[in-house]
């Protein structure tokens, strides 16, 4: 995958997001977290929730459920999982995103 996002952001913590073939780095505040993701494998989502969540698709597929109702996005569409709601999905190789969290500890930033 070429080199999406700039050194700015390549400079921020990786976050510890438990995903096989993930590189994700991590923008923390107080109240919130966002992540800028890039995905290498296709990797399953098992059906979980959390606070909500926003996501801005930059490059290539994800499928996501929620709610029970499926949907596709793909570059330059965006996504909204309201707070305890049940999701899953798969995502697909070649995937990017930046995902806004309405929580500041969904991830931790990898101790190096």
């Amino acid at each position: 995958m070429p080199e999406l996002f700039p050194q700015p952001i390549k400079e921020l913590p990786h976050a510890s997001i438990p995903l096989q073939g993930v590189t994700a780095y991590l923008s923390q505040s107080r109240s919130h977290q966002i992540i800028f993701k890039e995905f290498a494998e296709d990797v399953e989502l098992p059906e979980h929730a959390h606070a909500a969540q926003v996501g801005f698709v930059l490059e290539g597929k994800i499928e996501l459920t929620v709610a029970g109702s499926r949907a596709v996005y793909t570059k330059g569409d965006r996504y909204f999982i309201p707070a305890g709601e049940l999701h899953s999905g798969k995502i697909y190789a070649g995937y990017a995103d930046i995902t806004f969290f309405d929580e500041p500890d969904r991830y931790a930033p990898v101790q190096e």
